[in-house]
């Protein structure tokens, strides 16, 4: 059994500029199963320290990336995971999986790569509220 220093969260690393990103983690929590999973803007130096450990280059990145278990999820693998810890109904969306990764990352990017436009950005990385500040990395 690993000891309480090795053992490291589940967290959803997200563009903490991005409406949609921001929305998204919103609606994770409220429709999760426990409050097992972390988040961290990706522009934040938790997120920045993550990338560096896991070797992903933040500028060739679209995408949000889970780490679960020490497992890099990213793109349409990282969106069935995180859905894993969601309530019913949500967490019906890990079977998305089934789907040819081509496909599923074809939507992804779509999606990933017209965000801004889409749902807009903001100034600056969202502020989580007092309550939930300690399952947000700083």
């Amino acid at each position: 059994m690993k000891s309480n220093e090795e053992i490291t969260p589940d967290v959803l690393l997200f563009d903490g500029v991005c409406n949609l990103c921001n929305g998204s983690v919103q609606f994770i929590l409220k429709h999760e199963e426990s409050e097992k999973l972390k988040f961290s803007a990706i522009q934040s130096e938790a997120g920045q320290k993550l990338l560096s450990q896991h070797n992903i280059d933040p500028e060739q990145t679209n995408s949000v990336i889970l780490v679960s278990d020490g497992v890099v999820y990213t793109e349409s693998d990282a969106v069935a995971k995180v859905s894993e810890f969601l309530k019913f109904p949500y967490n019906l969306g890990r079977y998305m999986i089934v789907a040819p990764r081509g496909i599923r990352n074809a939507i992804y990017k779509k999606v990933a790569n017209n965000r801004y436009k889409w749902f807009g950005q903001k100034e600056s990385c969202m502020i989580p509220t007092p309550e939930l500040r300690n399952r947000f990395l700083q």
